[in-house]
């Protein structure tokens, strides 16, 4: 009976092991499939994307008016410096700047650069481009208008002479270096290959596409791109281009089209929607009896829902805004952007300051003379638009018994009331510049006719430190004073669109400047 249990127990023992090896032998398996798996995976990582222009003009950005061009063309071409996604100033081709004095900067360039064919890069290129840009009729041209002269020291160092001090000046340096020894002409010619310093060259140039690969003498070795082609398909309407992306043919395109779903629908892609630099805003001529007084201006402000306006005018496809730089620049940090609107404390303002709504109007009696709250709202006639908005001023404020008189006047009549500042109110619009500079806002002659001896200091601080910690602080200041004095009320921005297949892959950052930073990191 003993012997039965030990044999029993045996058998026991050795099927244990038996089934403990068929598991073993399983789960293996089961791995090497998973890695298999895993293989094939990464296999099927697609490093090659698509992109496309409508109405090609050029490839040569320096000619160039398509913004689509301008964008893809920074691809191939650097600049001397370049822009965050926060629009902060960073070196790209050139390695540092100095201010040497109001009309002198000195830029050093990196030296290990070579254009996509292996030649070097020298300052003789960055000469040879801002002569250029002088002489032609460019996108570009305005960033290179004040420089009057350029003293080449050696091969990597250069002097930028001016005419006038201009603040931020470095700013301007983020047009494309173009080489001196393979310039384009302006027409596009199929077939000739143009030559960058970019992270990508083009390899084919025809009419109906161009396509760009890796270049392997991009000078930035540690941020080799994981994309090794990108095709960019050439349509001859945006009509065509936006219902190539909507049929999946194309990864990513940008727009400021308010109206971009009307073409593309709202599924099957990813985006990222930010501020654009089209800034409309109401300044208000601080000469003025009345709106020289700082609550008068103060109510107005409390007065205006901005919110009301993009909604019933631009169908919430515009943004409200609070100061010039509320655009996404690294120095605008207050991250609220409302419209302000309190009409309650409008009111307290103005009655805490002796006014009375009579007849529904704001009146006060100052030596024997009644003052009323009505002013002269001037409009450019042309933009449609802004009537619609001067319109909904005029309604707003005169139900918080501020009369608005709209006065639509002709373009030349128009630039003639800036230049002799001959309005009460008016409603402007800009480009708002990549510069972080406000003179147009604060500076002499600005056209609030605005002064005030701390903003004055403030200006000349700023544009003399490179300490990024001063300019927070002084930049946020002088939001504060805006915000307090309201010389101006900045009402909305456009929008900026960037869409892209939900399948793109990597850190998809991108602003007005540039569509493609990060594009090291894309894949699909």
């Amino acid at each position: 009976m003993k012997s039965n249990f030990f044999k029993y127990a045996f058998v026991i023992f050795v099927i244990g092991i038996m089934i403990f090896a068929i598991y073993k032998i399983k789960a293996e398996e089961k791995n090497e499939e998973k890695g298999q798996v895993q293989t094939n995976i990464e296999q099927k990582k697609v490093t090659e994307i698509k992109l496309g222009i409508a109405s090609l003009d050029s490839t040569n950005p320096i000619f160039s008016k398509n913004k689509n061009v301008q964008d893809i063309s920074k691809l191939i071409y650097e600049p001397l410096f370049s822009l965050t996604p926060d629009y902060k100033l960073e070196p790209c081709l050139a390695k540092e700047w100095a201010k040497q004095n109001e009309t002198t900067y000195i830029i050093q360039l990196k030296e290990n650069i070579r254009w996509a064919d292996g030649e070097k890069f020298t300052v003789d290129d960055v000469k040879f481009t801002i002569e250029k840009l002088k002489t032609v009729d460019s996108l570009y041209s305005p960033n290179v208008k004040n420089i009057v002269d350029i003293e080449i020291i050696d091969d990597y160092t250069f002097k930028i002479i001016l005419d006038k001090e201009v603040p931020f000046f470095e700013y301007n340096l983020i047009f494309p270096i173009m080489s001196n020894q393979f310039y384009m002409d302006k027409e596009f010619s199929s077939g000739i290959v143009p030559v960058g310093t970019g992270i990508f060259k083009y390899i084919d140039v025809k009419s109906t596409h161009l396509t760009m690969v890796r270049n392997n003498n991009w000078w930035n070795d540690k941020e080799e791109p994981t994309l090794n082609k990108i095709f960019v398909n050439i349509y001859s309407s945006l009509g065509e281009l936006y219902n190539s992306f909507k049929m999946g043919n194309l990864d990513l395109i940008s727009t400021d089209n308010s109206n971009l779903e009307e073409y593309i629908g709202t599924i099957g892609y990813a985006k990222k929607e930010m501020k654009g630099r089209e800034h409309d805003f109401l300044a208000m001529n601080t000469s003025n009896y009345l709106l020289s007084r700082q609550e008068v201006r103060k109510a107005i402000s409390y007065s205006l829902d901005k919110s009301n306006m993009v909604s019933s005018i631009f169908n919430n496809k515009y943004y409200t805004s609070s100061f010039p730089l509320d655009y996404g620049n690294w120095l605008y940090q207050e991250k609220n952007a409302s419209s302000g609107f309190n009409p309650d404390q409008a009111k307290k303002i103005l009655e805490e300051n002796g006014w009375l709504l009579k007849n529904g109007v704001w009146q006060k009696v100052e030596n024997y003379k009644t003052l009323s709250l009505t002013f002269n709202l001037a409009v450019k006639s042309s933009n449609y638009l802004q009537v619609e908005v001067a319109k909904n001023i005029q309604t707003q404020l005169g139900k918080q018994g501020i009369r608005i008189n709209i006065n639509q006047l002709s373009n030349d009549n128009y630039i003639n009331a800036i230049n002799n500042r001959n309005y009460d109110i008016i409603l402007c619009g800009l480009n708002l510049s990549f510069s972080p500079d406000l003179s147009t806002f604060f500076g002499e002659k600005n056209i609030a006719n605005y002064s005030n001896d701390e903003v004055t200091k403030i200006l000349e601080e700023v544009k003399n430190t490179k300490d990024d910690n001063v300019l927070i602080e002084r930049y946020k200041r002088l939001s504060e004073i805006y915000r307090e004095d309201i010389p101006y009320i900045s009402l909305y921005n456009n929008k900026y669109t960037v869409a892209y297949s939900t399948g793109l892959v990597g850190n998809v950052t991108p602003n007005w400047y540039n569509d493609f930073y990060n594009i090291h990191t894309w894949y699909k």
